[in-house]
Parts: structure tokens; sequence; C-alpha cells
């Protein structure tokens, strides 16, 4: 797991009140929350060089927003380093939002282990450069910036190759709940592929329904300001006590749990659940006397409740099946339901659908489908391919699918030259016996008489660009394949 994977991040900021001693409680009390949870979690300070930061005749000026709170809540390099070791001690990550150059420097030479880019500095170049400069994992919150400004900040960092992630946030303090445009994250997710999305959060801190939603939108990361009353000390309208602390992360625990997936890549579906609905399936019934052998029609049963255990239910029945045995008017029927080609074919098509509904690719109607079969329909899931012609002229274009676990088998060709682009998924291709790992975006050329084939693990959608596509072209290195008529290993679907 990365850096950033589930990480919670508490916002000292200026909650410390200039404290050192204050500011260790809060380290303290942040830390309780993290053990109690068992998650990962970062206390986060704010650096500003305060001798620079400030312009000289603004100095210890009351009725200018801002300056007088930094001013009296000011720590030293010193000091800071002493909060650092206090964070670390406490098996926490260490990180900080410099506000300035002097800043960033201080993150490197403390050694923290994330820089944090605040929504009033997301656009702020000269910062940006110094801190991309570090090599330190950046988290850059997006409050106030629009989609055309984060997609400059992603292209800046990205230029850089810079490991970062971007946090949804509403620059209001406390945000109100009908700004919060939680909907973004998921845009946001699917903008950036391959960038962790977190939320910023300013609400109110007894709001607990906010962090559940945006982890239910995708949301990996998680920030809050948090803080430690005292009889002198007041917390602000959008900082969090640590009793408050608590409650949010373990709002964030919940929502994880309830949303995350039970099985890898694929839906987890409990007995408990099959046998709850299986109980309120209706079964097939025979109407009437059946002979073993006789052809079941429609006419020949009913379909009622209960069903019983291993009897077939109302869905599975297909009229015209043969009776495996004798049935007397009202038994329950035994029978099992056949696969053919047809059957096969057409769920076969209906993932195939899926995974470009998944991947948001749209393919127009002006083309043709092939399922590549070399060992028959019935192996198809196995091995093969789905081939979607889509060109064929001096170029030609085509969408291959291959399924979760399937693979394509060694060939070549003589006439066609090829080259593939993964959209969509993960793909290991094998080219003269160099087996490349292939992710979205990736590529790689075919030459001819190169023999090639290719997998999958969870399902790929790739590009085929080549030249004009010749039928017989393909010349496979197995002889049961090789033998086959064409026809016989491919069956061709005009609609779909």
């Amino acid at each position: 797991m990365g850096i950033f994977d589930g990480l919670i991040i508490f916002e000292m900021a200026n909650s410390h009140q200039g404290s050192v001693e204050h500011g260790r409680s809060i380290i303290r009390e942040m830390a309780k929350i993290a053990r109690k949870y068992n998650i990962k979690a970062a206390v986060k300070l704010q650096y500003r060089n305060l001798d620079t930061f400030i312009h000289p005749d603004y100095k210890g000026r009351t009725d200018v927003k801002h300056i007088s709170r930094f001013e009296s809540t000011k720590l030293t390099y010193e000091q800071f380093c002493v909060l650092v070791s206090a964070i670390k001690e406490e098996g926490l990550i260490a990180m900080s939002t410099p506000f300035d150059e002097d800043g960033v420097e201080w993150c490197q030479s403390q050694g923290l282990d994330i820089i944090k880019i605040a929504s009033c500095s997301a656009m702020d170049w000269p910062l940006l450069e110094k801190a991309a400069k570090t090599g330190k994992p950046l988290i850059i919150s997006t409050g106030g910036k629009s989609v055309s400004d984060i997609d400059k900040i992603y292209n800046f960092f990205t230029h850089r190759g810079c490991e970062f992630a971007f946090l949804h946030c509403v620059a209001e303090y406390p945000a109100p709940a009908e700004r919060l445009q939680l909907d973004f994250i998921e845009r946001m997710k699917k903008r950036y592929r391959g960038i962790p999305i977190g939320y910023s959060g300013h609400e109110k801190p007894d709001d607990h329904m906010i962090p559940m939603m945006a982890a239910a939108k995708g949301a990996d990361i998680f920030e809050r300001h948090v803080g430690l009353p005292t009889e002198t000390i007041t917390l602000n309208a959008y900082s969090m006590n640590p009793d408050e602390a608590d409650r949010w992360v373990k709002a964030i625990v919940d929502a994880k749990n309830i949303c995350s997936m039970k099985k890898e890549k694929d839906k987890y579906i409990s007995q408990l659940e099959l046998d709850s609905l299986r109980s309120l399936c209706r079964g097939v019934f025979a109407r009437r006397h059946i002979q073993k052998g006789q052809a079941i029609e429609a006419k020949d049963v009913f379909f009622a409740m209960p069903c019983m255990e291993g009897q077939m239910v109302s869905g599975e029945f297909i009229p015209g099946m043969a009776a495996r045995k004798d049935y007397d008017e009202n038994d329950p029927l035994y029978e099992k339901k056949e696969y053919t080609d047809i059957s096969l074919a057409r769920g076969v098509i209906h993932d195939a659908k899926g995974l470009l509904f998944e991947a948001g690719i749209a393919l127009g109607n002006q083309f043709e489908v092939e399922l590549s079969h070399h060992y028959g329909l019935k192996q198809f899931r196995r091995t093969g391919a789905i081939i979607i012609s889509i060109i064929n002229r001096e170029y030609c274009k085509k969408l291959i699918i291959v399924l979760p676990g399937q693979q394509h088998p060694m060939h070549f060709h003589k006439v066609k030259e090829e080259t593939f682009q993964i959209l969509y998924g993960d793909l290991e291709c094998e080219v003269d016996g160099n087996v490349i790992h292939m992710q979205p975006g990736d590529i790689q050329t075919v030459l001819r008489n190169a023999k090639h084939a290719f997998s999958s693990k969870n399902g790929a959608i790739f590009e085929e660009i080549s030249t004009t596509h010749v039928k017989g072209d393909s010349y496979y290195d197995d002889p049961k394949i090789a033998k086959l008529d064409l026809m016989a290993r491919k069956t061709i679907i005009r609609e779909w």
C-alpha cells in the first residue's frame, strides 16, 4: 500500500497556541484515536518563517486578518523539531503545510514524511517548484480551484515525476453542507486516474454524515482541523476536540467497512444470501405426468413456492428440455439447465458489454463482433478473445476484449503488422519470448512473423491498429488449433 492509502490527517494548524507542551498534548490525544481504530494517521503542522512571510510594514498589526493570530502562535524551527519528534514517537506520520520556501526547507531538513500544499498555495508556482524538488510525497488541496486550475496543477506535478494526491476541499470556515459538492470527488477520480483523491473537511465538527458520504464517494484520504480546548482555549467553529475527532474517525472506518468490496474485483455473495433468496423463489412443478425423455414444454409445468432443495427454479426452465426421469402430477422437477453454445455466447456478449460500459468506451453502431474460441465455446472463458472489427481498409482498427483469466494462444501473422494500446485493465503480452506487463496507455508493436500471445488477470480492453486484416493470416503454434477450419474457431455476431 502507498503512503496515501487510507490516510487520516489531523490538522493541528495553529491549535498549539504557540505552546510546545499544548501541541504535544494534541498529538497524544490524536495518537490514542489512531491506536483505538488501528488507522494510518498523520499529524500536520503549518510552517511559515514569519520574519519574512509578513511584510515589514504590517508586522504587529491587529487590523489585518490572520497576522495577529500567526504572530501570537509563533513557534521557532527548534520548537517545531520537538513537535515532529513527538509525532514520530507516537508512531504517527509527520507532515506539514509550508506557506513559503523556508517552510519547505524546514520540511526537508526535519525529515517529514509528506508535504501538504494548502488551497491558497495550490497555484503558487514558486512554492510548488520548491516543493516538487524535495522528492517527497505531496498532497494538494483544491479549495477554490476550477477544473481548469486543477488540470494545470496536475500537469505541473506529473511533468516533474512527483508522487502526489489531491484533496477535494471547500475553503469556507465552516463550510455549509449544501456547498460541499461531494460528487466532485467521483469526477476527480475519473479525470485524474491513478492519483489518490481525498477530502479535506471544514463542515461543523458534529456532522459525521459528511465523512461517511465522502468515503462512499471513494475518498482515499481524510483531513480535519483538530485541537484541545482548555479553560483558557476555545476551538474555532470548524476544529474538532478529541471526542469529536474520535467520532469522526469512527464514521470513516464504519463507512469504509460498509462500502468496501468483500471479494477482490468482484461482488461477494454469501451462502446466507443465496439461501435467503432461494427460499423466496418459485420452483418448477409438473402440471401433468411427464415421461423420461419427453420434451418438457411450458404447458407441462407450473411455477410455485416453496422450492425444494435441488429443485429447478422458474428462472432456469427452458421449454423443450428433455426430462431425465419420470414425473407425476405436482412433482417438483429436478432438472439441470443446459448450457448451449447460444447461451454461452450470450453470456460472453453480456460480459463484454459490461466491460465496455465500465471502461466508458462507446462503440457506435458500425462494427462486427467475433468470438475467437480456439478450443470451442465451452472453453472460451479460458482461451480466446472478443474481437470487435471497426475499420478494415489499408489500415485496420479493432478493439480486443480479454475476459478475466482468459488467454489468447501463441500465433503470428505473415501479412499483418499490428500495434496494441491498452485502454482498460491489465494485459500480459508475450512477443518472441519477451513478457511485457501492460497497463492503460502502454503500447506494444508486433512485427510480421513475431510470435505473440496475451492474457489478462482481471480483464482488459486494448486497441489494435494494423495494416489490412487478411483472413487466414493467423498461424498458431498449437497443431490442434492450426488444423481447424477457420470458421470452426470463430463465431461472428452482427448485432448485440
